[in-house]
């Protein structure tokens, strides 16, 4: 699809924010006291699934015509943000089912969402990898999907599984949904942080899919809910990892706040040092920098969404750019606060395992340093007829 393409549908800003983000502070002190609890199982306790379902957050994603609440992009990751802010697995599980089950939602025709979405109150949670492509072979009425995949975060909530192959027949890649149970799941997931994700592996073995439950990867045509959703995959996904660390450094910048105030006054604390106290500020000037820059991305793309086009190739690199800068900028926020916590920030507690999940969180391919050489490459003019094909930018 060509640049700035004419759309019917405009950018839906969600009238349910507000009462979600009140019910979403509710829940917060019962997703910090379940932190530990959440990694020590290697997924959401109980009490933090049904947190999350009953204040209707998983909504977030999917369109108001089947449902939903059908959030913008900025309300989208300050929704993020703040179950990031409580912990940083809740966050990631919560981020990855609400964007999965949301395109899902957009992308497949009525035959299938009209299982998947009966009411408001009832509909299909979905979890799985779209990077990494099986294998599909056409047949009659739908396709044999076959393959192994990695990184499944939020499958432990899932009821169904959302996941790419490649046909050799049509030479399309091709997203297939599928119910949970028709996959053998691999229990793997022994990490160093995110523990509590579950962002396990699994196997599909010649599985029939109907064709009504498959859409091409690279869709921006969206059958169901607004101009969100003429983004991609690929910012869809930027979206939610931009929310995500905003929400885990200002958690962590916050804990040091804390931490400094009750060593002040100690004889030779360090918090109480000049070389400290610019640290500190630098350390805030860099998130609220950071933030800054989501909201007038962000702002930029929701405004051309609204007139209905899609992104510019240019758009498209300040968004990558942007949570590539967010996620770095939270690394060095959590790097500077590991540094000053001192042993605080050794022993198991909140600190430590934030530490952990923050360097889990860099690892993720969509602020690898490959999507950032492609940024300076477009935006240094030396890639003037090029696009994005997701995380690469392919000259035309």
């Amino acid at each position: 699809m060509t640049e700035q393409t004419l759309t019917t549908s405009r950018l839906h800003v969600s009238d349910q924010f507000d009462a979600l983000m009140e019910r979403l502070d509710a829940i917060t002190p019962l997703l910090k006291a379940n932190a530990d609890a959440n990694e020590a199982g290697g997924r959401l306790t109980p009490e933090v699934e049904a947190a999350l379902k009953e204040s209707g957050a998983y909504k977030v994603g999917i369109p108001r015509n089947l449902g939903g609440y059908e959030f913008s992009p900025k309300q989208v990751i300050q929704a993020i943000e703040k179950i990031s802010y409580a912990d940083a697995s809740a966050g990631w599980v919560f981020m990855a089912l609400q964007m999965i089950t949301g395109t899902t939602a957009a992308w497949l025709p009525e035959e299938a969402t009209a299982e998947l979405f009966p009411d408001s109150e009832n509909y299909a949670l979905v979890a799985g990898q779209g990077t990494r492509l099986g294998k599909a072979v056409k047949v009659d009425g739908g396709y044999r999907l076959s393959g192994s995949w990695s990184f499944a975060s939020g499958m432990h909530q899932a009821t169904h599984i959302h996941t790419a192959a490649f046909c050799e027949e049509t030479g399309q890649a091709l997203v297939f949904t599928l119910p949970k149970e028709q996959a053998t799941l691999i229990d793997n997931w022994d990490v160093m942080g995110l523990k509590a994700t579950g962002s396990i592996d699994y196997v599909i073995e010649d599985v029939y899919v109907p064709e009504s439950y498959v859409y091409e990867v690279s869709t921006m045509d969206s059958l169901n809910g607004g101009a969100i959703f003429h983004l991609g995959l690929a910012n869809m996904s930027g979206i939610c990892h931009t929310g995500w660390a905003l929400g885990v450094a200002r958690r962590v910048l916050d804990e040091m706040k804390e931490l400094a105030q009750k060593k002040s006054g100690a004889p030779g604390a360090s918090v109480d040092t000049d070389q400290f106290h610019a640290a500190f500020a630098q350390a805030e000037a860099k998130l609220r920098s950071a933030r800054a820059l989501v909201m007038e991305t962000w702002a930029d793309n929701e405004a051309t969404l609204d007139k209905g086009e899609l992104l510019s190739t240019e758009q498209e690199t300040l968004t990558r750019l942007t949570l590539n800068n967010t996620t770095w900028s939270a690394h060095d926020v959590v790097m500077t606060v590991y540094k000053w916590a001192a042993t605080a920030a050794l022993r198991s507690g909140d600190l430590q395992r934030f530490f952990r999940d923050m360097h889990a969180g860099t690892q993720h391919v969509t602020s690898g340093p490959g999507v950032l050489q492609n940024c300076g490459r477009h935006l240094a003019g030396l890639a003037p007829n090029a696009h994005w094909v997701f995380l690469e930018l392919k000259d035309q």
